[in-house]
């Protein structure tokens, strides 16, 4: 598979080193360390099965283990046995400056090993490649930060900024085991944090010209799982019955699932929106004209909009239907279960169009619910993370993005803490990163990992500005 070897040329491969300077801080032995602890760390299975079933207590002791060889100190938290995270804090020269987050979750979704090439647990590295479950998403990132931070202990280097590092449970499910849980009861961890990194941002996409973007995270839509219940006449199936709770629901889901949502701009998706048409040489959208149309914007742009279509509106998409028990019996209830989006700012409208569809024959409400977020794009913390991957990928381009799902950066936002989705990855041209989330076949360059680990380096370094211990 083409797609899976090393990007670039040798002297392409060797470009990190060169450009890291005196004030860099990773040497060989943080490069070994990012590949050995993203294959350990997929051979752990942490499989997040929902509804409360999963266990990451290995590689939650594996993370700590490290972090506590490198002379930090971590703290192991659960909620639940074997439901467990890791806090550290690692403490910064200036203890009147904001902390910063950095946070990566331990739990995977699962994976079949029959449709797989190789096993999904067993991190296993070919052809410059690291294979299995949570290569992408995220024990990448998971290795990347216990590498840095082994680094700075090893050449004696002290953020000004105090670094809480939080290694989570539970993402893939309703966090309630991981980062809620952390929010909720355990907040005096984070004291002192503003600004958090985490998934799903600084990764290369290819254009299909030529050109190389890294879109950085500063938004997420908000998580909407919705219960619709309809209720009815329960009967015979060979009776006429014009109180069918099965008929009810398939027509509130079909609705649901027909409806074309209006375009909603938020600050982040103009800004994403301007600088790629920027890229294009297009004239700058006039996004309040009467009559704009983000779709034919979109349409001008290429291969890149789809880092930014899934998020120009609310969504609602029906995923689980459940009614009845026998074919010849008509159930007096039936429950479907939508998959909603809110953009920031777009509460109001979703409420009103859910009334609508649903109408007056079927309840809805929220089975799990999410705030979405808004991170600003011309601050200090974007600035760094956009000079640093420049430093390493010079000929590139960074712009800002909206994840279309979202991250545990909701549950840390409730601690007043803005969060960017940050894992960077340089990755070669036909590497599908997007599809690999929750994909088959997961899996991670070593050379998109020695990238990482130089470009986390820079940016933690520069968000505030370090000294030598």
């Amino acid at each position: 598979m083409a797609e899976t070897g090393t990007p670039g040329t040798p002297g392409d491969r060797n470009r990190h080193q060169e450009h890291t300077g005196p004030a860099a801080h990773i040497d060989q032995q943080a490069l070994d360390e990012v590949v050995t602890f993203t294959s350990d760390l997929i051979r752990m299975d942490t499989t997040n099965h929902g509804g409360g079933r999963g266990n990451e207590r290995q590689a939650a002791e594996y993370v700590a283990d490290r972090l506590a060889d490198a002379g930090l100190e971590p703290t192991l938290l659960e909620k639940a046995p074997g439901r467990t995270n890791v806090v550290c804090r690692i403490p910064g020269s200036d203890p009147t400056a904001d902390a910063l987050l950095v946070h990566g979750h331990l739990d995977v979704v699962p994976a079949d090993p029959a449709e797989w090439s190789v096993h999904p647990f067993s991190g296993e590295i070919r052809d410059g490649v690291v294979w299995g479950r949570g290569a992408i998403d995220m024990k990448n990132m998971d290795a990347m930060v216990l590498a840095t931070a082994r680094a700075w202990a090893r050449a004696g280097v002290r953020p000004r900024q105090d670094v809480v590092l939080a290694f989570t449970a539970d993402e893939e499910d309703s966090a309630e085991f991981g980062a809620g849980y952390l929010a909720d009861q355990h907040a005096e961890l984070f004291e002192g944090c503003t600004e958090g990194i985490s998934e799903s941002g600084a990764f290369t996409f290819h254009t299909g010209d030529g050109m190389r973007l890294y879109p950085v995270a500063a938004g997420e839509r908000g998580t909407a799982w919705l219960r619709l219940t309809a209720d009815g006449r329960a009967g015979h199936g060979s009776k006429v019955n014009h109180d069918n709770a099965v008929t009810r629901l398939a027509a509130a889901v079909n609705r649901i699932g027909e409806h074309r949502w209006p375009q909603r701009l938020t600050p982040t998706v103009r800004a994403a929106l301007a600088e790629l048409a920027a890229l294009r040489g297009l004239e700058p959208p006039e996004f309040d004209a009467p009559g704009f149309d983000v779709d034919t914007l979109l349409a001008r742009l290429g291969r890149e909009s789809q880092l930014v279509e899934p998020t120009v509106r609310n969504s609602a998409n029906p995923t689980v239907l459940d009614a009845g028990y026998k074919l010849n019996v008509i159930p007096g209830s039936a429950t479907g279960y939508v998959d909603g989006r809110i953009l920031p700012g777009g509460e109001d409208e979703f409420h009103a169009t859910l009334d609508a569809l649903t109408g007056p024959e079927v309840d809805w409400a929220f089975h799990h619910r999410e705030v979405p977020l808004e991170a600003p794009v011309d601050g200090p913390a974007y600035a760094a993370m956009r000079e640093a991957l420049l430093h390493f990928d010079p000929e590139a381009h960074v712009v800002p993005y909206c994840m279309s799902g979202g991250t545990d950066a909701k549950q840390f936002s409730r601690l007043g803490i803005a969060g960017y989705g940050f894992s960077p990855l340089r990755l070669p041209e036909g590497f599908d990163y997007q599809a690999l989330f929750h994909g088959v076949d997961e899996r991670v360059p070593v050379d998109a990992l020695h990238f990482g680990v130089h470009v986390l380096d820079r940016t933690l370094l520069a968000l505030r500005g370090t000294r030598e211990a």
